[in-house]
């Protein structure tokens, strides 16, 4: 089961998520839903990210809170330019992302 990061807050909170798919290629992105976004692309539907399409079972693997959008787009572009190794760290959580971001305070499970 798959858990995901909410957070209370009277502003939107923009989330960088890293999914892996059943062939081990991780996808990298940014929503202000996590829990809906997963979703999507575990449904397969025409909202999936076209390099998610087909290669279901999906894995959510990293979750981080950010403070804005631009913030969640800078480190989305930092992040997709890193090697394996170092995305690999950053999800096992032996190295942080180069920006601020706020510690994920309550997980809920998805279905």
């Amino acid at each position: 089961m798959t858990k995901i990061a909410t957070v209370e807050s009277t502003s939107p909170s923009w989330f960088l998520y890293v999914i892996e798919t059943a062939h081990g290629n991780l996808y990298t992105g940014i929503t202000t839903d996590v829990r809906r976004r997963y979703k999507e692309h575990c449904d397969q539907s025409a909202k999936t990210a076209k390099a998610l399409r087909g290669k279901a079972p999906l894995s959510l693997r990293f979750v981080c809170v950010l403070n804005s959008h631009s913030d969640a787009l800078k480190a989305e572009i930092w992040l997709k330019k890193q090697r394996r190794k170092i995305k690999e760290r950053i999800i096992n959580q032996q190295l942080s992302i180069p920006f601020e971001h706020n510690p994920l305070t309550q997980l809920v499970d998805c279905k």
